[in-house]
Parts: C-alpha cells; structure tokens; sequence
C-alpha cells in the first residue's frame, strides 16, 4: 500500500490537489492505478495529461520501492492524508501534501501548536525578542514549528528545546538532506526532542522552488503564526501570507519604522493582517492560552465543517458514536454504493469521519 501512496506523489502533472480528486473518485489509493483511462476521463478537472501519466509512468513504482528501504532503514514514518497521525489543522488546507515523511516524537496534532518565523539575518534585539517569546510562551502546553533555517527560524527551535517545548522543524529538502548544514546539530537534537518534517522524498535537494512550498507546512499545521523580525520580502512574509488565506492568526513585532528589519512585520500589521504584539503573554492572551487548562475538544470540533446534503445524510445516520459499516450505511441512505464510498472518503478528508477495519465508519 505505501508503493502507491509514494508512487501518487511521484507522478507528473498530478500534484495533491488532483490526487485527492482521484481519491475521492476512485475510493482508494490503489483503485486510482487500476481505474480505466475512461472513467478517469469523467473526472472533473483531470487532464489526459494526469491520465497518461498515471496510465505510462511504471517506473515510480521501482523508485517507490528504494523510498520505502530508505523509510525502513532511517526510522522514518510515512504520514498519509488520511492517516489519524496526520496534522489535522493541515488537513483542512486545500493543497496539504498527499503524503508526509516524519522523524521524531512529537504529536503533530497537540492542542497548541505556534509557527516562528522571521529574517535569516536576525539583529541582536530580533534574537533577544525570540528568547524571551520562547520563555514566556513554556507556560503553556505548546508545539513550536519553524522551517530550520538560518536566523529567526533556528533561534526558535533552539530556544524552545532550552525550555522544555517540542519543536519541529519542515524541511524543503528530502530527510537524508539537511539544510543548512551549519543546523545539522540542532536537527539531530531536535529528533529526540520534538522531529523532522517533510513531503519530499529521499534524494531531494533543497531547491528555491521547494521552500514556499516548505512555508504553506508551515503555515497550515499552525494555530498562530508569529513574525519576529522581516524585511520587505521574504520567506516570513510568504508563511504569513499563506496562513492569513488559511484564517490562521498572524502577530507580529512591530519596529522602528527606518529599521529595515522591521518593515516586514510593520505591513503585516499596518496591513490588518498580523496583530501587534509586544511579548509571549501578548500571543498568549490573543489565543486565550494563560491557563493551562487544555482545550477539551479535538481540533476538528473547534473548527465548524460545512457538509453537503449527502454528508449531512450520512453523518446523520452514524452520529452515534458506533462503528457503522460501509453496507449499512449505504442501505440506509439509499445511495449507491460508489456514491456512498465517494461522501465517506470526502467526509474523511475533512476530519469529520473516520475509517475503522473491515469497511467500517466512525464520527470522530
């Protein structure tokens, strides 16, 4: 099953957007390699470009297999979408990645989890602002990501071991590739001591055009995401940016308005799209987190889902806590089996189901 799943990721003109339309179609990530080129057709959105490639393109699944040793010999686990495991506040991102390569214990799916991010060239303030948001912020239960790289990124990771957080770090390379080389250290203690993240597979150098990609990782499996320090363009920017289309909350370190490092965060704010923040308490009392009283509901349930009529059908019949298999479900909606199987793939997508052995369902 993981050769497919790698395999979906390696094939050209696809990309995660379509892949989960195959999905949805075609009810399983091995049904999407075996549906005939025709009915591939009927999908909406596919090109014969994606069919082709999906149809002609056996070799991925040779590179498939090395991934999987690779997986196999490093300790590395694979994270698919619809894994439990996977980043739920990423989960809800229309472009999320298909498939996630994960080194390290932390729960990506904790109640609190913070971005940092910032200007790879970080003044001594910029630094001191960072060691003082990561002190304030170790009163509370809290996951801090960023994206490993020099500056503000890497400060973040290192402040938060030094106080006892998790951290992550997302990588725009594949696992067998740190950069930059100067972070391995902090890479290697950030294994025991949070984890690794990426979607690309081994081999995978860290090219200019997989870091915005990095950023939306960033961005997505965040609550807030915090800016300490920015020039006028830059990765920060774009991770704030991309989180602001996510309704994620954006803060910022407002500064001097001459200081080039502060022209970033102060648009941000100038901009309504970062609130103004002065210290951790501040990012603290913005997401209601001075206690440390955890939310008691899981992030699915914080964040309202819109359904379809047929969702609204099918959640209807298995709101109940039970395990309801796919043929009862289908019987009692009235609607065919294909049908059923396609809403509950869609439910599952959004979090609002889950998928028990022997084809069964359950609410989450």
């Amino acid at each position: 099953m993981l050769n497919y799943k790698i395999a979906l990721t390696l094939l050209p003109f696809v990309g995660d957007t379509n892949g989960k339309k195959l999905l949805a179609y075609c009810g399983g990530i091995e049904e999407i390699f075996k549906e005939s080129a025709s009915n591939l057709a009927k999908i909406q959105g596919i090109s014969h470009k994606v069919i082709s490639a999906i149809k002609h393109n056996k070799d991925i699944f040779i590179r498939a297999e090395n991934e999987i040793k690779f997986i196999e010999e490093n300790n590395i686990k694979p994270i698919f979408f619809l894994d439990k495991e996977y980043p739920q506040r990423l989960k809800q991102c229309v472009d999320s990645p298909i498939l996630l390569f994960y080194k390290g214990n932390a729960d990506l799916n904790v109640q609190r989890i913070v971005s940092i991010v910032g200007t790879r060239t970080p003044t001594i303030h910029g630094k001191n602002i960072c060691h003082k948001l990561l002190n304030s912020l170790s009163q509370a239960d809290i996951l801090v990501v960023s994206g490993l790289a020099y500056g503000i990124d890497v400060c973040a990771h290192k402040n938060s071991m030094a106080n006892n957080l998790k951290t992550v770090g997302v990588l725009g390379s594949g696992l067998d590739i740190i950069y930059p080389e100067a972070n391995k250290s902090v890479a290697m203690e950030m294994i025991e001591k949070g984890g690794l993240l990426t979607e690309f597979i081994s081999g995978t150098n860290p090219d200019r055009q997989n870091f915005p990609k990095r950023n939306r990782i960033v961005a997505g499996m965040s609550d807030i995401i915090v800016v300490v320090e920015s020039g006028k363009k830059g990765g920060s920017l774009i991770t704030a940016n991309i989180g602001f289309s996510y309704n994620r909350d954006i803060a910022a370190f407002p500064g001097r308005p001459d200081d080039a490092l502060s022209i970033g965060c102060n648009l941000l704010i100038k901009n309504d799209i970062a609130h103004l923040v002065e210290s951790g308490e501040d990012v603290l009392k913005l997401m209601n987190w001075q206690n440390s009283d955890k939310r008691n509901s899981s992030f699915q349930r914080s964040i309202f889902v819109e359904m379809d009529e047929n969702e609204k059908l099918l959640f209807n019949i298995i709101n109940d806590k039970e395990a309801h298999s796919i043929d009862s479900i289908c019987i009692e909606s009235g609607l065919t089996m294909s049908k059923t199987s396609a809403v509950l793939l869609g439910m599952e997508f959004k979090g609002v189901l889950k998928s028990l052995p022997g084809k069964a369902y359950q609410v989450i």
